[in-house]
């Protein structure tokens, strides 16, 4: 296994390849961008010039500030979440299975965030709405092991498919209930699918964004007490922590990540799933380099297929569906060393 300064380049690597991706993405769309253009934008800026003087750097600037880059920083940010989250919970399940699409987060969070779409008028109540689902979801999968008494891989599983079907059951009626007339419908379904298309519509970069930020920054914090939470509870307990009340900041901490992500982009599976994976096979099981690793990855990885959905196609496909097209043949692959990483 790596060495701690291997593992410094390890990330560092990808961290450039995740760099090289962003410029790519600046220039890839209807109207074309060259490498140039971006620095001659960039210089622009820095020295302060009159954008608007220039016909062709005005154009520029507004395909890379008002419709690229908000894209591009919500493909970041939401990759990492994504990434993150799974990797938090299947470490302290120390379950390779586990993700929030899996344990139903995704599910109740977008539930919530439908529910609160038709109901409510204020942005923050939906942020909240799809908040508190996301947890419910989660904690009534938690529920159903905790009934049969039983922590085992396939009941946890179970229980999180039972809370996602539950809910999408939920998300049926919200859908019935939704005003087809006035396009409610149409747009809660493609919503629902997945697009950062409306990423930045009523600011929700800001919004939703600003907060995932923050709890994601936070969350790279805990690779330490993960570490300590993967030993028994009596070993955890030795070195000074209190295992049940971390692993509940830690479900909270990956519950909030998945939910907000929803709120930005619909429901986007898969990336939670396979980032940890292919994360724990390049770098293993330390959760100190896992973690910041599983969020670049989770931010390179949603940020390519995002390019696929505007560039490869006619018209823009739901993202949530190409993730899940590479994500199954993906972890068709990894999953024939589904062990390797966590030892």
């Amino acid at each position: 296994m790596f060495r701690e300064k291997s593992r410094y380049a390890v990330i560092l690597f990808f961290l450039i390849l995740l760099f090289a991706a962003v410029i790519i993405s600046m220039m890839l769309g209807k109207y074309a961008v060259s490498l140039t253009d971006i620095f001659v934008w960039l210089k622009s800026i820095v020295t302060g010039a009159d954008i608007l003087q220039d016909e062709r750097l005005s154009n520029i600037s507004t395909v890379i500030l008002q419709i690229r880059l908000p894209r591009i920083i919500g493909a970041l940010v939401i990759g990492a979440a994504l990434g993150v989250s799974g990797a938090m919970l299947q470490s302290v399940f120390a379950n390779p299975l586990v993700s929030p699409g899996i344990m139903g987060v995704l599910s109740g969070a977008s539930f919530g965030a439908a529910f609160g779409i038709i109901t409510f008028s204020s942005w923050a109540l939906v942020q909240i709405s799809t908040l508190l689902f996301g947890m419910l979801a989660l904690f009534l999968a938690l529920f159903i092991a905790f009934i049969y008494r039983s922590t085992s891989s396939l009941m946890l599983i179970l229980g999180g498919m039972i809370s996602g079907a539950f809910f999408n059951a939920l998300l049926s009626i919200v859908k019935l209930s939704a005003d087809p007339n006035n396009d409610e419908l149409a747009s809660i379904v493609f919503w629902l699918m997945g697009s950062l298309s409306v990423v930045d519509s009523n600011g929700t970069l800001v919004k939703a964004g600003v907060p995932l930020l923050i709890v994601l920054i936070i969350s790279l914090f805990f690779g330490k007490i993960l570490n300590i939470l993967a030993m028994s509870d009596e070993e955890a307990k030795s070195l000074g922590l209190n295992a049940g009340f971390y692993k509940i900041i830690v479900l909270i901490i990956s519950t909030i990540l998945a939910s907000l992500t929803v709120v930005m982009a619909g429901n986007i599976g898969w990336v939670g799933l396979i980032i940890p994976h292919i994360s724990r096979m390049i770098i293993g099981p330390d959760n100190r380099y896992l973690l910041v690793l599983s969020a670049v990855l989770g931010s390179l990885f949603l940020l390519i297929c995002d390019n696929v959905v505007r560039n490869a196609f006619p018209y823009e496909i739901p993202l949530g569906i190409i993730t899940s097209l590479i994500g199954l043949v993906v972890f068709v692959i990894v999953l024939k060393n589904n062990g390797k990483g966590w030892r």
